[in-house]
């Protein structure tokens, strides 16, 4: 007799519940959250976090990883020369937003920090892009080493439709990677957000072709497992991971920089020709092999056959000479030779009086002393022993691939011995 309305009681007492405080439940998700009072601002005017446990966990885990591949490749010959394939789901599903805004968009973003990292760390490799949808497979760009034409490219193609085709990708990867030569190192990187796949013949079959094929196949899901994706790495021996955030498929993403260890059968040694060109003055006027027009901007030369090219390294299209300069073979010298891991400090070692640190950090030079004048984490180096902080220890593995204590030692004994 009470409810007038007709409507269940309980439905009334559901609507009540969501609107009582006026906000949608999304809404109410970031309220409760509060993340804007974790941050206050510091004497240079910039925002930081006020608890930076998190990000230390998170680059603690990050040094665990490195310290763990470091022990895992040592000896190992790795492919400098890689030739990677990247294919990028545009399929329906990459529409979906439980990634914010959209899983389309952050894919876009990732790949373009990919792209810019992984020509930091290979500037001897190349990269192409390929994209699935309406069950087809299309290449976007050919094998090059211009990111900012990768770029450019991809962004202009970000359109969802229909369902993604992994055995159509994996055919128009094998057949452009099949005539990459003997000494560079065949790889593909999808990147699937579909949890199907719309194929037009056997998908086994073409994953023996590319296993046939020496190609290294990884895959990195942003939906749920698949048992086919995970069989393709498995028989090609790449990795398989499922993204849980933006953050976590950021880290998957970037793992894939560093030059992976060669397969055994395939690891054979080779001569490799490069020619080492000369820049073009400025203000002469040749017409560029790349885009096949009359530019005046400098450029380089082809040792072998004098043609011009716009930017290092590349593939002379007329000669097929590999041009590179002298920095770029320096650069992808430190994958060989990687630095030493530093060594975690402990409360022990605070107290061994062999090991006198100043608790500041040798690299920025900030205070390694907590609030209550208590040790934070801090690493040292094994030959230099100088003190560095997390961040430092990050960015000298990763970037600098020189540690500033050993060199710092190293030239002011070079001028004791010169005096």
């Amino acid at each position: 007799m009470n409810n007038i309305a007709g409507r269940p009681l309980n439905e009334d007492d559901e609507e009540d519940e969501v609107n009582e405080d006026g906000l949608e439940a999304w809404e109410r998700a970031y309220t409760e959250d509060r993340s804007w009072e974790s941050l206050q601002e510091d004497e240079s005017g910039l925002l930081r976090s006020i608890d930076t446990t998190a990000i230390q966990h998170a680059q603690y885990r990050r040094r665990l990883r490195a310290l763990a591949s470091n022990a895992a490749t040592a000896r190992i010959q790795k492919g400098l020369i890689r030739y990677l394939y990247i294919v990028v789901d545009l399929s329906k599903a990459a529409s979906e937003r439980d990634f914010r805004p959209s899983r389309m968009a952050v894919i876009a973003k990732q790949v373009e920090t990919f792209i810019r990292e992984f020509f930091d760390q290979n500037p001897l490799s190349h990269v192409g892009l390929v994209t699935t949808k309406d069950g087809v497979a299309s290449c976007l760009t050919d094998l090059g080493g211009s990111p900012e034409s990768h770029i450019k490219a991809l962004m202009g193609k970000l359109e969802c439709s229909g369902d993604a085709s992994l055995q159509n990708a994996l055919d128009l990867v094998h057949s452009n990677l099949n005539q990459i030569p003997s000494y560079g190192h065949r790889e593909v990187l999808i990147l699937y957000s579909a949890l199907s796949t719309c194929d037009p013949g056997d998908i086994m079959e073409t994953i023996q072709k590319c296993k046939k094929g020496k190609m290294r196949c990884s895959v990195i899901g942003l939906a749920a497992e698949m048992f086919i994706c995970k069989h393709l790495c498995q028989e090609t021996g790449g990795t398989y991971a499922v993204a849980l955030d933006e953050s976590h498929f950021k880290e998957l993403i970037l793992e894939h920089c560093p030059p992976p260890p060669a397969i055994a059968e395939y690891a054979t040694a080779n001569l490799i020709k490069m020619g080492f060109p000369q820049r073009a003055a400025e203000g002469s006027v040749a017409i560029c092999t790349c885009h096949e027009e009359a530019k005046t901007e400098g450029g380089y030369t082809c040792p072998r056959c004098k043609v011009r090219v716009c930017e290092l390294p590349t593939e002379c299209r007329i000669c097929g000479l590999t041009l590179i300069s002298s920095p770029h073979l320096a650069r992808s010298y430190h994958h060989l030779f990687p630095i030493v891991p530093f060594v975690e400090i402990s409360a022990s070692s605070q107290n061994d009086p062999s090991l006198r640190f100043p608790n500041i950090c040798f690299g920025c030079e900030e205070s390694l002393l907590s609030q209550g004048n208590k040790p934070e984490l801090s690493v040292y180096c094994p030959k230099c022993k100088q003190q560095f902080c997390f961040d430092c220890d990050i960015y000298i593995h990763e970037s600098l691939h020189n540690c500033p204590g050993c060199e710092s030692f190293r030239h002011s004994k070079s001028i004791t011995t010169a005096q």
